[in-house]
């Protein structure tokens, strides 16, 4: 079976975490790019196609949820996983609430990175195969073939 590289996006304000875990990914055949603030996030979604995010929950500015809030509000299918350290847990069941499709604890375990990496995935593919569906049966109604 052939695997597709998934467009993943790492955001974290530290530069040393995103460029280990973007080597990591890249590694796996996965295409990665890299964003170090919420708002960079933001401009990078509105030019490059991703499928998945990875955000981390606290960072300076604009934190995690503002930008999970935001991509789900001008990008609804690309699914997030969010990151977060031991003390804010609550606040990564606030992001899945909020939309995230899961959350990880820094520091994050590889193999379970990828497993709930190729979920999402998953997830935003099912969701736009329902919506081709969708959109497929909304023109045979409209010349009249159902």
């Amino acid at each position: 079976m052939i695997k597709i590289p998934a467009k993943v996006m790492i955001v974290d304000d530290e530069k040393d975490f995103v460029e280990m875990l973007s080597l990591r990914l890249k590694e796996m055949d996965e295409k990665v790019t890299a964003a170090y603030s919420g708002q960079e996030c933001l401009e990078i979604l509105e030019k490059d196609d991703i499928d998945v995010v990875i955000l981390d929950i606290k960072m300076p500015g604009m934190d995690g949820i503002e930008t999970l809030k935001e991509i789900k509000k001008r990008f609804p299918l690309i699914e997030i996983i969010m990151l977060t350290g031991h003390g804010s847990t609550e606040t990564a069941v606030e992001g899945m609430k909020t939309g995230a499709y899961d959350y990880l604890l820094k520091p994050a375990d590889f193999e379970d990175l990828m497993t709930k990496l190729e979920g999402a995935r998953k997830r935003k593919e099912e969701h736009e195969e329902r919506i081709r569906k969708a959109e497929v049966k909304l023109l045979l109604r409209k010349v009249g073939e159902i």
